[in-house]
């Protein structure tokens, strides 16, 4: 497996070592053991969801705070999408920064979006799998958001406003500058 840190300090790009020949291929999604020594974290997941979305759905952008907080490592198995996380750290040298990454069946890359982060990802594709593990319970009193057009973030989602599909509960999540952090 390969392993970038992303500008972001903590978030990783995880690409698996995949093993093809004429029946297929095969590849590990996730080792404990191996993911730890790799990121220099301590991570434990305890629970494992999974999307299914149409084209132009954007989810996000979401976080847990305090006792709640999470830390995800999340991938797509089917189709494709752009997956943002922003560094709402405190203190954090890269403040309001955001690393976007293109997960896709084919590339088979990963994001570990470590706690203290918000994230979102819109649909590229006509439809997506995207399953994510996190390392705590989901709490919803904890739950956190920014708007995903804030001005601050500058987010290039790769697709028009048009054609963007955003819950009602996402369309008004305040801005960066007014989040509950």
């Amino acid at each position: 497996m390969k392993i970038e840190e992303t500008e972001l300090k903590g978030c990783f790009i995880l690409e698996p070592t995949i093993f093809e020949d004429n029946r297929g291929y095969f590849f590990e999604s996730f080792k404990d053991r191996t993911f730890n020594q790799l990121t220099g974290t301590e991570t434990i997941f305890v629970q494992d969801n999974e999307s299914c979305s149409q084209k132009g759905v954007l989810r996000g952008l979401h976080y847990q705070i305090g006792e709640f907080a999470q830390a995800k490592l999340v991938r797509v198995v089917k189709g494709k999408v752009l997956d943002v996380a922003v560094d709402l750290r405190e203190g954090s040298p890269t403040f309001g920064k955001h690393v976007a990454v293109e997960l896709s069946e084919d590339n088979k890359k990963q994001l570990f979006v470590p706690r203290g982060f918000a994230h979102g990802f819109v649909v590229l594709s006509d439809i997506a799998v995207f399953t994510y593990k996190c390392d705590n319970y989901y709490n919803k009193e904890s739950e956190g958001g920014v708007i995903y057009n804030d001005p601050t973030l500058n987010i290039d989602w790769k697709l028009s406003n048009d054609e963007l599909v955003v819950s009602d509960k996402d369309l008004i999540l305040p801005k960066l500058q007014d989040a509950r952090l």
